[in-house]
């Protein structure tokens, strides 16, 4: 079974996504950005209550600006979806999951060392130039939920 009920179309909006934000890094960078998405739809609290569909969470606007930089700034629908970002967006979307993205609900490539929190949210490790973080303790269990 896997982690979020998907469509075709949701793993090549994702699959698109994973290239856009993290080609740069390799195959586990793309999964740890598609752990990201697949964590944002589950964990249905703080900035991201609500989310039901990947397109959802992909799309998400947050004061006044998309929630992901590959959207923000168009990035997302340079580059069709290959059959290897498919294959990745079908993994994490059934089952992977790793540290440090594991339970991560936010990242972002701060071109500096990464700092200990982001938005008070505790650092939960880094991967090539991503810093990634989790939920604090107790506010947000749907993020550590299969």
């Amino acid at each position: 079974m896997p982690r979020v009920q998907y469509t075709d179309s949701d793993v090549a909006l994702m699959a698109r996504m994973m290239r856009a934000e993290a080609e740069g890094e390799g195959k586990l960078g793309m999964l740890m950005v598609g752990n990201v998405i697949v964590n944002r739809r589950k964990a249905n609290c703080l900035d991201f209550e609500g989310l039901r569909t990947i397109p959802q969470v992909i799309f998400q606007v947050q004061g006044g600006n998309y929630s992901f930089e590959a959207v923000q700034k168009g990035n997302v629908f340079y580059n069709r979806a290959r059959g290897v970002e498919k294959r990745l967006a079908r993994q994490t979307l059934d089952y992977w999951r790793q540290h440090p993205s594991k339970f991560a609900l936010w990242y972002f490539n701060p071109y500096a060392a990464c700092p200990p929190t982001w938005y008070d949210q505790p650092f939960s490790g880094q991967f090539k130039k991503h810093c990634y973080y989790e939920p604090k303790a107790n506010t947000c269990e749907g993020a550590y939920t299969w």
